[in-house]
Order: C-alpha cells, then sequence, then structure tokens
C-alpha cells in the first residue's frame, strides 16, 4: 500500500479537527546547519517518521540543513525525541519550546525542500555558514550588551521588530533577511573592531548573519543562542533581568508571544497602543498588519473599509471583482500596512 507523503485533507478541514481536539500539544522550533547529500530523501524520511508521531507544522529541508516550526502531540514528546536522536546530526540539537502555547499553532505536517532554509542572496562559495560567531547564553548576553561599546543588531524584519526587541538595540528597516545581510554589514563597515552582538527569533537567521559578517571582516562577533525564545525561558528559569521589551513575533497561527508587559507598537488603524497582528479577513487582500480590538469589531477583522465592504458582497461577486480591485495587500509587502481613506479609498475602487 502507497503511503503519501502530503496531506490529502484541505486546511479548513484539518484546521477544524485540531480546535475540536483536546489532546494537549507542545509548539516546538529547531533548526540545524548540515550537509544533506539527498535532501529528497531525507525530506521523505522526515515525513514518514514525523507523520507517525501526529507532527504538524512547517519544515524546510536543504542541501545546508533543515528548519522547522511544529507542534508535537504531548503523549509523543518522548518518542519524538528518541525519533530526532536516532538522526546523527539531530544528536543533542536545541529545541525551542513556546513561551505561550495553546498547542494550536499548525493544522498540518508542511515539508518543503528548498534551495537553503533560509534565503540570504549569497552565492560566494567561499562563504562559510558553519564559521559562525561565538554563543552567548541570556546571562553572557545581558553583561555583553550592558557594555556601551557593544553594538546590538535584530537580524529580524520590520514587522518583527515593530512590536517587540531589546533595549538598544538597532533594527533595520528591511522586509527580507536578503536584504538586511549587506545593509548591516555596510552599516557598520567602520566598526569592525567593536563587539557586534546578533539576535533574531530562535537562532537561525542570526546564526547564519553571524557567519557573514565573520566572512566581511568582522573581528568580535557573537550571537544569542537560542534567539529570544531560549532567551525568554532562561531569564524566567533563573530570575535574570529581562531586557526585551514587548512581543515577539512567531511565523505560526499565534503571530506572537509575549515576553514583557509593555506594548511599543500601536494599531495601524486608528494609533491606539496594540501589539497584535493579524491578516486581513478578506483573503484577496491578507495583509499582515497590526489591529486593536475596537478596530477588528469595527472593520470586522478587515484592513480598511473597502475590504470590509467587499467582504459583504456575495461570493461570486468577490470572486469576480477580485480579478480587477486592488486591495492593500496587493499595493504593499508584508507588514507595510496602509489604510485607504477619503479620496485615495474612491481611486482605488475606480480602478
Amino acid at each position: 500500500m502507497t503511503k503519501f507523503l502530503h496531506n490529502r485533507v484541505n486546511r479548513r478541514e484539518l484546521k477544524e479537527q485540531l480546535l475540536q481536539s483536546s489532546e494537549p500539544r507542545i509548539t516546538i522550533s529547531f533548526y540545524k546547519y548540515a550537509t544533506l547529500k539527498n535532501a529528497p530523501f531525507f525530506r521523505d524520511h522526515l515525513y514518514n517518521m514525523f507523520s507517525d508521531l501526529g507532527v504538524l507544522g512547517r519544515i524546510y529541508v536543504a542541501r545546508e540543513g533543515v528548519n522547522a516550526q511544529i507542534s508535537v502531540p504531548e503523549s509523543q514528546f518522548e518518542a519524538f525525541k528518541a525519533a530526532m536522536d536516532s538522526i546523527s546530526f539531530f544528536q543533542g540539537i536545541r529545541l525551542n519550546i513556546a513561551i505561550e502555547d495553546d498547542g494550536k499553532s499548525f493544522f498540518a505536517l508542511i515539508i518543503k525542500l528548498r534551495h537553503k532554509i533560509v534565503a540570504d542572496g549569497i552565492d560566494d562559495p567561499d562563504f562559510d555558514p558553519s564559521n559562525y560567531g561565538k554563543h552567548l547564553k541570556a546571562e553572557e548576553f545581558n553583561s555583553l550588551t550592558d557594555d556601551p561599546d557593544t553594538i546590538l543588531v535584530d537580524m529580524r524584519n520590520h514587522y518583527e521588530s515593530e512590536v517587540g526587541h531589546f533595549q538598544g538595540a538597532i533594527t533595520p528597516d528591511v522586509d527580507t533577511f536578503r536584504e538586511e545581510l549587506p545593509y548591516v554589514a555596510d552599516m557598520l563597515a567602520d566598526q569592525k573592531d567593536k563587539n557586534i552582538v546578533m539576535y533574531c527569533t530562535g537562532g537561525i537567521r542570526c546564526e547564519k548573519a553571524s557567519a557573514y559578517m565573520k566572512y566581511r571582516g568582522f573581528k568580535n562577533v557573537f550571537q544569542l543562542e537560542g534567539g529570544i525564545i531560549e532567551y525568554a525561558r532562561q531569564v524566567n528559569a533563573k530570575g535574570l533581568s529581562n531586557k526585551f521589551i514587548g512581543k515577539n513575533f512567531v511565523f505560526d497561527e499565534r503571530l506572537g508571544e509575549r515576553i514583557s508587559n509593555e506594548v511599543i507598537a500601536h494599531c495601524h488603524q486608528c494609533g491606539d497602543p496594540s501589539d497584535d497582528h493579524t491578516n486581513c479577513a478578506n483573503p484577496y487582500c491578507h495583509v499582515l498588519f497590526i489591529q486593536c480590538p475596537e478596530c477588528r469589531e469595527k472593520y470586522q477583522g478587515c484592513c480598511s473599509e473597502q475590504c470590509s465592504d467587499f467582504m459583504q458582497l456575495p461570493e461570486e461577486e468577490r470572486k469576480e471583482r477580485a480579478k480587477t480591485e486592488v486591495f492593500n495587500g496587493t499595493k504593499f509587502g508584508k507588514g507595510r500596512y496602509k489604510a485607504l481613506r477619503g479620496a485615495e479609498r474612491q481611486q482605488t475602487l475606480s480602478v
């Protein structure tokens, strides 16, 4: 009997099944840079192994390694760890367990082959991602970033740092990691002898970024081990001072987990304090933006009156008008939200 190596049930049904389930699940992220000689074979092996354990989530496999954000049934957690240890280069791997978690973060198991597990735009064969910076645990990170001569850099995208970041960090206004690598290296080109500390969500981006900075000639490069997720765990476990303010953006259904009580961002519609990301309820727009509860009710989960009005139309009319109508999500990049009002909205509707 053939075993299918992909989901055969549509996402809506899978989501409904999980929401109705009372089985506790644990949300986990992990990554590993390693040379995979046969990435397609490894992808299929991983799918078989994780499918049998009830694992759900999104995993990228490439010749340079594996990048995973998943959830595991609590009852299968020990079996999952044993399965991971059965793969030699996964042995001893750090598993970043979510800080805030109801286990409903993923609804399907999706494992995709990619050219790279983190798109970096680097084509030079001399670049070695394994020559990365020194790892810092939370206490070491706090100590080093207390030094006024240390430069702290957020290696995430603008919409992530908008809702939360470390105190005193440089937060580049960029859309992609590929864009940020040369941007940061060029910005700090005259400070190659200073301590450069980098961080990201779970460690995978700043590990490659620290290797890139060394490749560009920086001498003293460090990275936060396990990223913000592991930092928060160590701070809580050891009673350390928490230097992260706000919320940590995560790439699953939650879209964020709170690290500190401060709300440093604002609703993109009314400007009130808010750090809750959402995607526009209009599927033809789906733009990522920040929306407070009041605006969520007012606009029915949409990013603008245009999308809210559009969603009141019959489904067939929406399908027809979507062929020509322009929405926020078709005009702006991820997190680059602009509400359309007044004359601008009327002009868009007349296109």
